[in-house]
Formats: C-alpha cells, sequence, structure tokens
C-alpha cells in the first residue's frame, strides 16, 4: 500500500523544500557532532594485546598496519557459536568496497572476535569477505571494550552495556573502537567507541532504506533487525 499522499508536481515541490531545509540544518548539526567526537581526549592503551589472525600473533600496534588510524569492528561471534552475528554480518557486508578509500586516508581497519581463528576463517570464506578479521581469544580485548561478558559481569542475567546505559541480554554486543598511533612514542591511543544506535551510520543498507517511502519497515518486528539474515540465506 502506498502511504504518501499523492498530490501536484507544486505542492510536492513545496513539500521537498521545506524537508531541504531540514535535512540541511541535520547536515551541519552532524558536522558539528563530527568535530565534538574529534575533539574527545584519547587514553593510552597500556595492555598488551595479542591478536591470532592469518599472519600469526599481532600486537594492537600490529593492527595499524603502516597507518596513523585503526577502526576495529567488534564481531559478535562466541567461540560456542557455529556462526557469527546475522547483524554484524550487515554490518561488515559493506565493508569490503571502502577498504581502499580508508587507506587512502590513512586508516587501517580491522574486525575483531572472540571465536577461534579457524571458525572465523571458515564463516569469512563462506560469506566472501576479504577484511583482516582476527581472533581475541586468548585476551582480555573484548571484555575490557564492552562488547563480552562473563557470567560474573551480569546482574539480574543481563549485563551493562554501552557505558552503562543499557543492557545486553547474552554473551556478546556489537560495538566498534577507534584508536590512533602516537608517530612520536609509538603509544597507542584510545580515541573513541560506539555501540548500539551508535553503529546505524555504519549500515549502508539502513541508509538507503531510510530514503525510501516504506523505510525500515520494523514496526511490527520483535526486534529492529529481526528481519535480518545472513546474505546467503535469502530466497
Amino acid at each position: 500500500m502506498i502511504k504518501s499522499k499523492i498530490v501536484s508536481q507544486a505542492e510536492w515541490l513545496n513539500a521537498r523544500k521545506a524537508l531541504l531545509e531540514k535535512e540541511k540544518a541535520f547536515s551541519r548539526e552532524r558536522d558539528a557532532l563530527s568535530a565534538a567526537r574529534r575533539d574527545l581526549p584519547a587514553v593510552k592503551v597500556e595492555k598488551p594485546y595479542a591478536f591470532q589472525g592469518p599472519d600469526g600473533t599481532q600486537t594492537l600496534a600490529d593492527l595499524f598496519a603502516g597507518k596513523r588510524q585503526l577502526i576495529t569492528y567488534h564481531f559478535m561471534f562466541d567461540p560456542s557459536w557455529t556462526e557469527g552475528c546475522k547483524s554484524c554480518s550487515l554490518v561488515v557486508d559493506h565493508v569490503d568496497g571502502m577498504l581502499a578509500h580508508l587507506g587512502a586516508r590513512d586508516v587501517s581497519y580491522v574486525a575483531i572476535s572472540r571465536a577461534p581463528l579457524p571458525k572465523l576463517q571458515a564463516f569469512q570464506k563462506r560469506m566472501g569477505w576479504k577484511f583482516r578479521w582476527l581472533s581475541s581469544a586468548e585476551t582480555d580485548f573484548n571484555y575490557d571494550f564492552g562488547v563480552s561478558f562473563r557470567a560474573d559481569d551480569k546482574s539480574d542475567g543481563k549485563a551493562g552495556y554501552n557505558y552503562g546505559s543499557g543492557k545486553f541480554p547474552t554473551s556478546e554486543a556489537p560495538g566498534l573502537s577507534v584508536f590512533l598511533r602516537d608517530e612520536q612514542s609509538g603509544d597507542v591511543l584510545h580515541t573513541y567507541s560506539t555501540y548500539a544506535r551508535g553503529l546505524d551510520l555504519l549500515i549502508g543498507t539502513y541508509n538507503y532504506l531510510d530514503l525510501t517511502p516504506l523505510g525500515r519497515h520494523e514496526e511490527d518486528l520483535p526486534y529492529g533487525m529481526a528481519w535480518v539474515k545472513h546474505h546467503d540465506k535469502y530466497a
């Protein structure tokens, strides 16, 4: 069913121009928010994290791969699971095509999960992804960055998530963290992490759906991403 009312071209143009003013205001506000994000202070990463990847054991500093900035996507993949999270899979479905562009702007990208490397590699092969994906199974990385929860981390069956403002009911949660390498000292600095709806902007599919008259069309679902499947499971 078409939910938009049908009007003349002139009426549509007036409505579109009115919305354009709101879109411009949103763009200016987003620019200001991005500037505030860049102005956040940084924290030196003291713990010597070591990750398992195709090239063997690598430190957090190694993951920069010669770049000054590093984006890590916290991909939900509990060691006991047989496949990675379908919602995280939707997020990273958008990654491979942008890797060259990120690299051109001095940014390295990796996904990190708690599942052992062989599971990550098997699932990555199935999904056809090319980005770097490493296992944090032997480190506290996921726990320290608030995306994995031990049994004793939980109260009332739920663990604190997203800076304590929300709860997450499972052992794994999604997130993204950004790091900067100090060129003089070599120190790794944590500059930003985001979780929950803060990850929306990473999902190109949602950005396209938001342009359509029916939008995400999730109003009657049990939760927002209930419709999402691994891309090889759609009919």
